[in-house]
């Protein structure tokens, strides 16, 4: 009896050391946490102290100056970009929906080159920007798309599509611009095309589970009449729509708060004086391109502004490049691609046109 007593002493001991170990693990990750808080909130009370006025009045005013500037450009950036970045969320939800993987699999090519010339003419089916592209490929790739179509599609389209026809020539009229801008797209969209169909899906695309692609389930709710289908498929299309203008979003902000910093800190003067010069006038329109971020259906009309100070090839660099890279489309395609597949599609476009641009001024002298 009195060794089991002293077991049981020596147990309940145990327990209430263990106890109050836990007790003492449990009690420092708050005091932790309440660390990170202090560290925030102090943070905070410094930039609410910096926008009501404390520091020197020359600080102050540069940065309330700077911070308008970001906030008017990253607003006017978002804001263009919203609506089309709809419009495509639009179409990839109708898609969802209404187009089977056997239709994609019966009527769109699979070999290498008839699949890159398919995807860099896709534009005028679906005319999307390079907010509106995004979507809308990585809606078809669920569905089966091959995959040198999708890319194409993707570098193309922002271009080769009836509404930026329409606006290049208003803006430069039938002429070496217009002509220029669609050859040079499609030259290049085809070729990375094609090189990516060496390629393994698995290898490119980011798996289904993480993009979180897919549809609601409404299985157990769709109406037996032919009528009540129809509707519930197009609300069915417009909910899946709805998911992916959400999911895409946040790359569009991130990019287009990116954007808007590096217009608000970087000199464009300095870029704008090497207009003259063969090389360096591609390479600065190619960084006005990407870091600008502007439309593809407005673009030709602030490149027009440049057509007098900057050489031939170089405003080609920029209708050609900025519409198939830039720093809002670079991060949504992080919502459908592999991070070293995005590196790619920025570099490959980023060479080949600057190549082409500068062999343009180098030697047919437009």
């Amino acid at each position: 009896m009195k060794t089991t007593d002293l077991d049981a002493q020596r147990s309940s001991s145990e327990n209430l050391e263990g106890k109050e170990r836990s007790t003492e693990t449990a009690v420092s990750y708050p005091s932790s946490s309440r660390a990170v808080n202090i560290i925030r909130l102090l943070t905070g009370v410094l930039v609410l102290l910096i926008f009501a006025g404390v520091l020197p009045g020359d600080i102050r005013y540069f940065l309330d100056d700077k911070l308008q500037t970001y906030t008017t450009i990253f607003l006017g950036i978002f804001i263009e970009a919203v609506p089309f970045l709809l419009a495509g969320s639009l179409v990839s939800g109708f898609i969802a929906v209404f187009i089977d993987r056997d239709m994609i699999t019966n009527y769109v090519p699979r070999r290498a080159v008839p699949a890159a010339l398919t995807g860099a003419l896709m534009g005028f089916v679906f005319p999307v920007c390079e907010c509106g592209v995004v979507p809308v490929t990585r809606r078809l790739y669920k569905k089966g798309l091959p995959l040198p179509v999708g890319i194409t599609f993707l570098l193309s389209a922002p271009v080769i599509n009836p509404i930026v026809l329409a606006s290049t020539y208003v803006a430069f009229g039938f002429g070496p611009i217009l002509i220029g801008r669609y050859l040079l797209t499609f030259l290049i969209a085809f070729t990375i095309g094609i090189i990516f169909h060496f390629a393994k899906p698995e290898d490119v695309l980011r798996p289904a589970e993480e993009t979180g692609i897919g549809l609601v389930n409404t299985c157990n709710i769709m109406p037996t009449s032919t009528e009540g289908q129809s509707k519930q498929r197009g609300l069915l299309a417009i909910i899946t729509a709805a998911d992916d203008f959400l999911d895409m979003s946040r790359y569009l902000i991130i990019g287009s708060l990116l954007a808007a910093g590096m217009q608000t800190f970087i000199a464009q003067g300095i870029l704008l004086g090497f207009g003259s010069d063969s090389t360096l006038s591609v390479i600065a329109m190619m960084v006005l391109a990407f870091v600008m971020s502007i439309c593809s259906t407005v673009d030709a009309f602030l490149a027009l502004s440049f057509a007098n100070v900057f050489t031939t090839g170089s405003v080609l660099s920029f209708l050609v490049f900025g519409p198939m890279v830039d720093i809002k489309s670079a991060l949504m395609f992080l919502g459908v691609f592999r991070r070293r597949t995005v590196l790619y599609l920025i570099l490959l476009p980023l060479l080949f046109t600057l190549l082409i641009a500068i062999f343009i001024n180098l030697n047919l002298g437009l």
